[in-house]
């Protein structure tokens, strides 16, 4: 486990727009309580709460990939609209102590769904 510090920072902020995430004309998910997750020099990436989003669209996939800051992500496919979008979404369901807050949360790969800031 490594800590987020100076050389690889990691901040986590609420959102303060409303964040809905679709699959062609499908709302995967819509939230008020979207967090922001900045890390490093990568993009931006926005966790959503379950709560928030159709987890009857979503189905659980085998993958398992490991951070070193975070923690072991899983994976859920998205079934909407016909299609199947494989390993669309990673969770980390019980991520290391200093990024807690994102359990419970799920982020969308952007290349994948849709993801955009409304109202």
């Amino acid at each position: 486990m490594k800590l987020p510090g100076p050389d690889h920072p990691i901040t986590i902020t609420q959102n303060p727009r409303r964040v809905r995430v679709t699959a062609g004309d499908v709302v995967i998910a819509e939230t008020a309580r979207a967090l922001t997750l900045k890390e490093a020099k990568y993009p931006a990436v926005q966790y959503v709460p379950r709560e928030d989003t159709n987890m009857a669209l979503l189905e659980r996939t085998d993958r398992v990939t490991h951070c070193p800051y975070k923690g072991d992500a899983s994976y859920y496919s998205v079934k909407a609209d016909g299609k199947v979008l494989d390993n669309a979404i990673w969770t980390y369901e019980t991520p290391y102590p200093a990024m807690a807050e994102i359990s419970g949360h799920l982020a969308f790969y952007p290349d994948k769904v849709k993801i955009e800031e409304v109202g």
